[in-house]
């Protein structure tokens, strides 16, 4: 990718006024843009009616050589669908609840000014973006990108019954009660999926888990195999029966997954053990799954409403990340 002279290049910030200091990260922005001798930047905060899609189609066509985000996680995937396949760079400033994103990546959460230094770097790495079609009860259709996983079934549910002031005052702990309160009620779904072309499954679940990368907050490994930069679509299937099915889905997920994987003797254990009937993983390039009924949906940790089928596909490469100067991408 050729670049033009520092002293004509630019950088545009995308961000949701409501996640960030404003005043400070603009500032901090500017001065190392300064420091770097680039031009001034260009700013563009989210609103209600744009969270962060056209915001980033006017910071390419005014011809900008990097974006940075700063928001949730809804504002990271909105600007990395509109960005995807542009060629142009996206810097990740974590903010917000989840940096589910800047979790995989392994980005430092804790200091904006080190992404800001990396967007005016030159150090890029590609990486997998996904997108989900879905089909809505009345028939209507569209496509959105999501950047960690996309999901139908409880996942989903779980998300909408979340608090949003309990996400402000406890962060991501807060989905521990959307969680609860889904459970009291979580009823199985009859859906039929395919992986690629491969052949018709037809059963009962409580989700299908559509992933780009598989880590969660406090380091929980829901798919432990997924790759941001491997071309391939990881599908977790959860299908756990009673309350003891479910205290295997908390076992797989967080123990044999998060703890028992990370060394040896703990892999071993997990290889004489043998499958686990209440999570099942499967892998391609693309996916779908079709209900009878609308069920709820979710990217990237932000409820989409309800759909009767939802179709997922990896586009290999296709965002673009500014990273710090070394930072570590064999293990993405």
């Amino acid at each position: 990718m050729t670049t033009r002279p520092s002293a004509t290049r630019q950088a545009a910030l995308i961000y949701n006024p409501i996640k960030v200091n404003e005043k400070q990260l603009r500032a901090t922005v500017r001065a190392l843009s300064k420091d770097a001798g680039w031009e001034y930047p260009a700013f563009y905060p989210t609103t209600l009616d744009d969270a962060g899609q056209q915001a980033t189609a006017d910071a390419l066509a005014r011809g900008v050589d990097v974006v940075l985000v700063a928001g949730g996680d809804g504002t990271v995937r909105a600007v990395s669908e509109a960005i995807a396949n542009t060629g142009v760079p996206l810097a990740i400033l974590p903010s917000g609840t989840g940096n589910l994103l800047a979790r995989n990546l392994g980005l430092p959460l804790g200091d904006p000014a080190e992404m800001v230094r990396a967007a005016l770097g030159d150090f890029r790495h590609p990486i997998d973006i996904g997108w989900a079609h879905v089909t809505r009860a009345d028939g209507t259709k569209a496509e959105h990108a999501f950047v960690v996983l996309a999901g139908i079934g409880l996942d989903a549910d779980m998300i909408a019954n979340t608090r949003a002031d309990l996400k402000r005052s406890v962060g991501w702990i807060a989905y521990v009660d959307g969680a609860a309160r889904s459970l009291a009620t979580a009823e199985p779904f009859r859906a039929v999926f395919q992986i690629d072309d491969g052949r018709l499954h037809t059963t009962k679940v409580q989700s299908i888990l559509f992933a780009n990368c598989g880590t969660l907050p406090a380091g929980i490994a829901l798919i432990p195999e997924a790759s941001i930069d491997d071309g391939v679509l990881d599908i977790a299937v959860i299908q756990p029966t009673g309350a003891f099915g479910w205290l295997g889905v908390w076992r797989k997920i967080w123990w044999d997954n998060s703890v028992l994987r990370r060394s040896r003797a703990g892999r071993r254990v997990l290889e004489r053990r043998g499958k686990d009937a209440s999570v099942h993983y499967f892998h391609g390039g693309a996916a779908e799954a079709a209900a009878a009924k609308p069920v709820p949906i979710e990217l990237d940790g932000d409820e989409f409403g309800a759909a009767v089928q939802i179709s997922c596909r990896i586009d290999p490469g296709a965002l673009l990340l500014a990273l710090p100067a070394g930072h570590p991408v064999a293990n993405l």
